[in-house]
C-alpha cells in the first residue's frame, strides 16, 4: 500500500449520502450516478472519498493493496469533460477497483498476489481494462485476491496473500471472505468501491460475491476479453462485475464487453446487458431448483426455501429436483485438467510479462527461497503438482477436455434445462462464510459453481438472505449468452427481496442476528 499516501491530499466528502459503515446502506452505482448528473458530487470528490474510506478500513480488512497515482487526475479530467457535456458512459468519472491479477498500464505492478511479481509492470492495459477507460471508468487501484487465484496450495486460505495479507469478511472479521476475488468483494460491501472487477476460474467472483454480501456475474466465456489476465485456465477464466446491485453490476458488464481480436474466444455482446434490468423478470418464466448443487449448510438451504416462496410471489413455475445428473463425472475430471492448463498458460504469460520469473518452475524454487514470506502458512502443492505434468502434453488431454466440457455443457446445463423445460436453474450459491483457519486451510463446504464454470456458462449470484449475521447468496444460471434473461431474473428477484444490508464488522460470534437491522 505504498502510493496510497500520495494520493490522500485534502480529504473531502461527497455531497450525497456518502458511502461508510457508521452510515447505514451504502451508496448504489444509481445514486452516484444521479450525484454526479445533478452536480452535487464530483469525480474528484469520489476519488477522495474512496481513498479515504480504503485508509480508514484496509488496516482491518486488507482488502486494497495498491492505489493508482494517477487516478486523481483522471478524475479531474473526466470532471472537465462533463462540464463541457462530454459523457463516456454511465460510469463516467465513478472509481473502480481491479483484482490484482489484471495488467494495467497506470504502473502498478500486476502481482497475482505473490511478492515475487512485484516488478511485472505491464506496458498495456488488459483489454478489459481498456474497456472500462473508454466508457469513462476510473481505475483507482488494486483489490487483493487469493494469492494466484488460490491455485497454489491444497491447504490454502482464501483471501490471503504475500503482498495483501489475509483479507477479512466485513460482516465478521474472524471469517473467511472466500476467494480468489476476495478484496474485489469486501471493497465493493464496505464501501470501499462502488464497483470492482473479479475473475473466476470456478467460484472465484460468486463465492466471494455471496458470501460478502454482494451481486457478482461471471458471464459466458469469452464475453469479457482474456487478455492482460494472469491465467488459470483459457477455457474456463473470466473476468466479471461485482457490484452491490444487479444495476451496477449490469451496467459495469456493458462496460467491461467488448470483441477482442487477441482473445480466441472473444465474442461480441447482444446489446446492452442494462437494458434487462425488469421489475417483471421472473414473471411466466419457469426456474429449475437443481438440488444436488445443495445440502452443504442446512442453514442455508432454509433461507433458499424463502427465496422459493419469493420467485413464486414475483410469477415463477418453480420445477424442483431438476438436477444436474453429470455433476460426480465433472467435478472427477476437472482438477486434473485445470492443472494441467495452468503449467502451460502460465508459462506463456510469464515469457510474454516483464517479470525477472520466465516459469512456473522459476516461482518454485523462488517461493522456497522466500518461504518466510510467501509460504508462511501453506504450501505450494498445486504449482509442484502442475509442474510435475506433461501441461497440455499430458495423454488424453484434449479428448478428457472436451469429455469436461460436454459433461458441462450438452450433457449438463443444456440437457438438464431441455428436459425439465425451464429457462434458467438456481440454487444456494454457497454456505456462510467459514472461520479462517491458517492451520487447516479453508472449511469449504461445497458450492453451486462448477457446472456453469466449467461449461463457461453465465452465473450471476444475489444476496439471498443471512445465517445469523453472515450473507448468503442465491445463484441463477443457465446456457452460453443468456446473460439478459439471468439479470432480468435476478433484478426482480433482488427488487422483491430486498436482502442487501451493509456489513457490521462483528469480531467473531455475535448475538442472534435480527432481521431489517444493520
Amino acid at each position: 500500500m505504498k502510493t496510497i499516501k500520495t494520493l490522500v491530499g485534502s480529504l473531502l466528502f461527497l455531497a450525497f449520502s456518502s458511502p461508510g459503515f457508521t452510515q447505514g446502506e451504502l451508496a448504489t452505482t444509481s445514486e452516484i450516478r444521479a450525484a454526479l448528473e445533478n452536480g452535487t458530487t464530483t469525480s474528484e470528490l469520489l476519488v477522495n472519498r474512496y481513498t479515504q474510506q480504503i485508509q480508514q478500513l484496509n488496516d482491518r480488512l486488507h482488502a486494497v493493496t495498491q492505489l493508482n497515482p494517477a487516478a486523481m487526475q483522471e478524475a479531474q479530467r473526466l470532471d472537465k469533460m462533463r462540464r463541457e457535456g462530454q459523457v463516456l458512459g454511465p460510469l463516467h468519472g465513478i472509481p473502480v477497483l481491479l483484482k490484482d491479477n489484471i495488467d494495467t498500464a497506470d504502473g502498478l505492478p500486476n502481482t497475482a498476489g505473490s511478492i515475487l511479481l512485484q516488478d511485472n509492470l505491464p506496458q498495456s492495459d488488459a483489454f478489459l481494462v481498456g474497456q472500462l477507460k473508454k466508457h469513462g471508468a476510473i481505475i483507482l487501484g488494486k483489490a487483493n485476491l487469493s494469492e494466484w487465484a488460490n491455485f497454489r496450495s491444497t491447504h490454502s486460505s482464501s483471501g490471503w496473500s504475500g503482498t495483501g495479507g489475509q483479507a477479512r469478511n466485513p460482516y465478521d472479521l474472524t471469517r473467511s471472505p472466500c476467494g480468489s476475488s476476495a478484496g474485489s468483494a469486501i471493497a465493493v460491501a464496505a464501501g470501499m468501491i462502488p464497483l470492482a472487477v473479479g475473475t473466476e476460474t470456478d467460484g472465484s467472483i460468486t463465492c466471494p460475491a455471496a458470501v460478502n454480501g454482494i451481486v457478482g456475474i461471471k458471464p459466458t466465456l469469452g464475453l469479457i476479453s482474456r487478455t492482460g489476465i494472469i491465467p488459470i485456465s483459457q477455457y474456463q477464466d473470466t473476468a466479471g462485475p461485482m457490484a452491490t446491485t444487479v444495476t451496477g453490476a449490469a451496467l459495469m458488464l456493458d462496460a467491461m464487453v467488448g470483441k477482442d481480436t487477441a482473445d480466441s474466444d472473444s465474442i461480441a455482446p447482444s446489446g446492452s446487458y442494462a437494458d434487462h434490468l425488469k421489475g417483471d423478470g421472473l414473471k411466466g418464466k419457469r426456474i429449475g431448483v437443481v438440488r444436488n448443487l445443495m445440502g452443504y449448510n442446512p442453514q442455508t438451504d432454509a433461507v433458499f426455501e424463502q427465496a422459493l416462496a419469493i420467485l413464486r410471489e414475483q410469477g415463477a413455475t418453480i420445477v424442483d429436483n431438476a438436477n444436474i445428473e453429470t455433476l460426480a463425472k465433472i467435478n472427477a475430471l476437472e482438477f486434473d485438467l485445470l492443472a494441467w492448463e495452468f503449467k502451460d498458460a502460465l508459462n506463456e504469460y510469464l515469457e510474454n510479462s516483464p517479470s525477472q520469473y520466465k516459469s512456473l518452475q522459476a516461482l518454485i524454487t523462488a517461493n522456497r527461497e522466500s518461504r518466510d514470506k510467501e509460504m508462511p502458512y501453506f504450501g505450494q502443492e498445486i504449482f509442484e503438482m502442475a509442474q510435475d505434468s506433461q501441461g497440455r502434453a499430458e495423454e488424453g488431454f484434449s479428448s478428457k477436455l472436451a469429455e469436461l466440457r460436454s459433461l458441462a455443457r450438452e450433457q449438463g446445463i443444456d440437457a438438464t434445462m431441455a428436459k425439465h423445460k425451464v429457462d434458467i436453474l438456481i440454487a444456494p450459491t454457497v454456505s456462510p462464510a467459514w472461520k479462517i483457519d491458517h492451520i487447516n486451510g479453508d472449511h469449504y463446504t461445497g458450492s453451486a459453481t462448477t457446472p456453469a464454470a466449467v461449461a463457461g456458462y453465465p452465473h450471476i449470484t444475489v444476496p439471498m438472505g443471512f445465517v445469523r449475521p453472515l450473507p448468503v447468496g442465491i445463484s441463477f444460471f443457465a446456457s452460453a449468452s443468456q446473460e439478459d434473461r439471468l439479470i432480468a431474473a435476478a433484478y426482480n428477484y433482488e427488487q422483491a427481496s430486498k436482502q442487501h444490508r451493509a456489513p457490521r464488522f462483528l469480531n467473531g460470534d455475535p448475538a442472534p442476528y435480527v432481521s431489517g437491522t444493520n
